[in-house]
């Protein structure tokens, strides 16, 4: 099993930037892929970047060019660095993990986005 505990949400201006960090109870070398998603008010979750276990990334359009998703083997963690945040992107973001043929989610951490 894998547990996943997400941190660095908060509330942050139209333009800011805010990091993300989703941290593994096990090594994440074998956890592949690892992703961000977002939940907005009333809509469905959706992706919103993606990573392997060999840096491959996608991200979804509204992504691209803003953020960029790394991992930290050292400290077992997953990053999504967001830059030129929009109210549009305002949401609870979810750490998404794939082990062993298992789903495994983190309990979300909010992210709102003022004008």
């Amino acid at each position: 099993q894998v547990q996943l505990v997400e941190s660095g949400g908060g509330l942050v201006q139209s333009g800011g930037s805010l990091r993300l960090s989703c941290a593994a109870s096990r090594s994440i070398g074998a956890i592949s892929p690892m992703a961000w998603y977002r939940q907005a008010p009333g809509k469905e979750r959706e992706l919103v970047a993606a990573i392997t276990a060999e840096g491959n990334t996608n991200y979804a359009d509204s992504a691209k060019g803003r953020f960029a998703i790394y991992r930290d083997r050292v400290k077992n963690t997953m990053y999504l660095q967001m830059n030129n945040l929009k109210p549009e992107d305002t949401g609870v973001y979810y750490c998404n993990a794939r082990y062993q043929f298992d789903n495994y989610w983190g309990q979300g951490t909010q992210v709102t986005v003022s004008t």
